[in-house]
């Protein structure tokens, strides 16, 4: 058994991913093999954690994934020294109902898989008072063990003095203390953090943190901490959507888990990447063609002015299954009309019209049961995912593709969509991003 970690803290923005990057690079660097995981639905932090760890990174969500998938996931650790993850948002933060394992809290994985709890503190702003914060994150819920925490955005000597004696009353370990460094702040847009692959001095950044976390932290103290009481169990099986698969993949079309490239591929599956920015169309050898999310919005005109790449993906889907999800159901669609107010024109396989220039949050977990098969699933297969967009819906002439609610059993108007192609091609598309199926 592996021992690992949880990277959490009190809410979001207190330096937590910074702090799991550079812990991860520190960690590495002292030729120690890590293995990271992500809490919750979350593209982005994992590929900063690959750049950092030199791993493949894997969610791990309590509330969409069954007990076999989660623990089938730990078999990706097989070979490191040590498992650290990343937590999100505050530390028992979820939503109301519980799903397949629990409600999507990081506290949910440190209890299940017996992971102490590092806590980031953002001890800005107070003193004594980040103790009494995080003695309650200690004491909350039995299970859950706070192993220490990392000050961080510390102003001075007298305010980490402070702060220290503080947690020293408090009874809880202080693993490090970190300075306010605004050169490693991440660079964010309206969905997260920029996409690893989109920054140019990514190396720069990580070893910038790796050296803060060097100078203020004790990594033997870290280490030591870690602990688990998970086993990990035998990969859980992933139906592909099909054995030839041709996949959208470039900086409009970047948001696929991990975990169901990996199974698709254990599944005997073969993956085509193919880049619709590069004017590219999916192989015509392939048996489906899959669009996932990304930041089609970002590049709107490039993928209107991409005429091979639209031809060929209309002559593939005339004849072969085409599923988008979120950014790749929006370029299925006839049109996205950018945050300017500009229409572009998208593919056309769907009637589907978007818009960013009236933006709108949508942001929950979902439940969906299919009307329609979509490539891997067939009718009336329950499927647990997520939706994050800002876009909203301006035309959606196409059959419904499912019944969707949000995590509480309310019913959420965006139900997908599909349609039959003339030459026998199934057209397909939801909102939401797919994470296990078959709930």
């Amino acid at each position: 058994m592996i021992p690992g970690l949880i990277v959490s803290a009190p809410a979001s923005g207190t330096g937590k991913t910074t702090v799991m990057l550079g812990l991860l690079a520190a960690l590495r660097d002292r030729g120690l093999t890590v293995q990271p995981f992500k809490n919750g639905p979350d593209y982005i932090d994992p590929a900063f954690h690959r750049a950092a760890s030199g791993r493949w990174s894997f969610n791990l969500d309590s509330w969409a994934m069954p007990g076999t998938v989660l623990d089938g996931l730990l078999g990706q650790a097989a070979g490191a020294d040590l498992i650290l993850a990343e937590g999100s948002m505050g530390l028992f933060d979820g939503v109301a109902a519980a799903g397949a394992c629990g409600n999507g809290a990081t506290a949910d994985l440190a209890a299940r898989m017996g992971w102490p709890v590092v806590v980031v503190i953002d001890a800005s702003g107070q003193a004594q008072t980040a103790a009494a914060v995080a003695l309650g994150l200690a004491r909350f819920r039995p299970g859950v063990r706070v192993a220490g925490v990392i000050l961080n955005r510390i102003a001075s000597p007298r305010h980490e003095a402070l702060v220290r004696k503080g947690m020293e009353e408090a009874g809880i370990t202080v693993l490090g203390a970190l300075p306010k460094r605004a050169a490693i702040a991440m660079p964010e847009r309206h969905l997260g953090l920029v996409q690893a692959e989109e920054q140019p001095a990514l190396q720069a950044l990580i070893a910038e943190a790796a050296a803060l976390m060097r100078e203020g932290v004790d990594l033997d103290a870290l280490v030591a901490a870690a602990a688990t009481v998970a086993t990990p169990a035998p990969a859980a099986k992933i139906t592909p959507p099909g054995q030839r698969i041709a996949l959208a993949r470039d900086a409009a079309f970047s948001f696929v888990y991990p975990h169901l490239l990996h199974g698709w591929r254990a599944a005997g599956a073969e993956i085509l990447p193919f880049s619709p920015l590069a004017d590219q169309g999916p192989d015509p050898s392939a048996d489906v063609c899959w669009l996932p999310g990304g930041y089609p919005e970002l590049h709107a005109g490039a993928l209107a002015a991409a005429s091979t790449y639209r031809a060929a993906l209309q002559a593939f889907a005339e004849v072969k299954p085409v599923h988008g999800e979120c950014g790749g159901y929006m370029a299925m669609g006839e049109g996205l009309v950018d945050k300017d107010g500009t229409r572009h024109r998208m593919a056309g396989l769907l009637g589907l019209v978007t818009s960013y220039a009236d933006r709108k949050m949508h942001l929950g977990y979902r439940q969906a049961m299919l009307a329609q098969s979509i490539p891997g699933h067939a009718a009336r297969a329950h499927l647990a995912g997520h939706e994050f967009h800002y876009s909203t819906i301006l035309g959606q002439p196409d059959k419904p593709l499912a019944q969707v609610t949000d995590a509480t059993g309310a019913a959420v108007p965006e139900t997908g969509s599909y349609r039959l192609q003339a030459g026998g091609g199934l057209s397909t598309g939801t909102y939401f991003h797919l994470i296990a199926g078959s709930r």
